[in-house]
């Protein structure tokens, strides 16, 4: 495979993956204003103060929309893993009941994949790749 190629599939699957993890925290935030009350309740029976729903909200929301635009990537995505190890934590530890446990690992995959992303930014096909300034890759 040439390079150009290579490069091509590359910012392909950084885009791909980028959107395919941040359409879920968008959803998740979309289904929990239409379900307000619901997400309410739920967040109560865990010990959750219902006043962070909104926050949540937001978080979800905006470092969502950052990630699927590829806007200060590193950071969105790190705050998203740090959010999904924390919900994961608070709402999947019962691992003795299967579901739970389901949820639980898929809270850690989605850490990792975020992780990933931090690591190695949003790509040649994000709104970081137009802000910052190219290096140059020839010694000085």
């Amino acid at each position: 495979m040439n390079e150009q190629r290579a490069n091509t599939m590359r910012d392909a699957a950084q885009l791909i993956g980028r959107v395919l993890l941040a359409q879920a925290f968008i959803i998740a935030a979309i289904d929990k204003i239409v379900g307000y009350a619901g997400t309410a309740h739920y967040m109560a029976a865990y010990g959750v103060p219902t006043a962070l729903l909104p926050l949540v909200i937001a978080l979800e929301l905006g470092v969502g929309v950052a990630l699927l635009l590829g806007w200060h990537t590193r950071l969105a995505a790190l705050i998203l893993a740090l959010f999904s190890l924390v919900a994961a934590v608070i709402f999947h530890h019962q691992i003795a009941e299967p579901m739970q446990l389901v949820l639980l690992m898929g809270d850690l995959a989605f850490a990792g994949g975020l992780l990933v992303v931090s690591a190695v930014g949003g790509g040649r096909l994000s709104l970081d790749a137009h802000r910052e300034p190219a290096t140059s890759a020839a010694p000085k």
